[in-house]
């Protein structure tokens, strides 16, 4: 499995926890962010690394095909001068070199493959980061505006039944409550004073009825009586 594969199964399973766990988004998201740019880190160091080695070994690769050279020109050299063996053995070296500068050619090859490839990864990442860095903010808000919708629906819940709202509910009912006593009050008030008067002006009314019975009875007693007829038969 390659390094891009590893690191998006860590984001995968960041994201997963985030979703399952009962974890800061924000704190999830910023870390995510943060093993990223740190696989980045690493990514660039391998590549510098692959880098330096694949230069090394073209070094290495040229040295020996230099070699070889110059123990060719040793060969000729001894054979113009009749010595054979000693071009013979001048000869084997430059084979021997020969085959290290292909050898390591074909080395060289294989790490400018290696080194194409982990840049790929390089611009893959780094390109994934930029992405996830623009889409952070996007994410953290979307988690703070659920968190607070949620801590919201909280606060309304909790003011159900005998929370804040029935509090208040029931604060309203002892305001009308006092409102009825003291309406009651003033109507029992007003009553009362009324039947004082009522009954005060029914007490004249009375007296002045007596008042003037009284003097009914004074007048008729003052009246002459009537002559009494004589019997007939006596």
């Amino acid at each position: 499995m390659g390094l891009i594969d590893r690191i998006q199964r860590v984001i995968r399973a960041n994201f997963n926890s985030l979703v399952s766990k009962t974890e800061d988004p924000e704190k999830i998201l910023e870390q995510t962010v943060m093993e990223m740019q740190e696989n980045l880190v690493k990514l660039r160091q391998a590549v510098a690394a692959a880098i330096a080695s694949q230069k090394r070994t073209e070094r290495q690769a040229n040295q020996a095909q230099s070699t070889a050279e110059e123990w060719y020109r040793r060969a000729q050299l001894a054979l113009q001068q009749g010595n054979e063996p000693l071009a013979r053995e001048a000869l084997t070296k430059r084979k021997a070199y020969d085959e290290t500068a292909t050898a390591l050619s074909q080395q060289v090859e294989e790490q400018n493959n290696v080194v194409s490839k982990l840049k790929k990864d390089m611009r893959t990442l780094e390109s994934k980061i930029n992405d996830v860095k623009t889409k952070k903010d996007i994410y953290i808000a979307r988690a703070r505006s659920a968190e607070t919708s949620a801590r919201l629906q909280e606060m309304l819940n909790g003011a159900d039944g005998t929370g804040g709202l029935s509090a208040f509910e029931r604060m309203e009912d002892k305001v009308l409550q006092l409102e009825a006593q003291t309406e009651a009050m003033s109507l029992s008030g007003t009553d009362d004073l009324e039947q004082r008067f009522a009954s005060l002006e029914s007490g004249n009314d009375i007296d002045a009825e007596l008042a003037n019975m009284r003097a009914q009875l004074t007048s008729g007693s003052e009246k002459p009586q009537p002559k009494q007829l004589p019997n007939p038969d006596e």
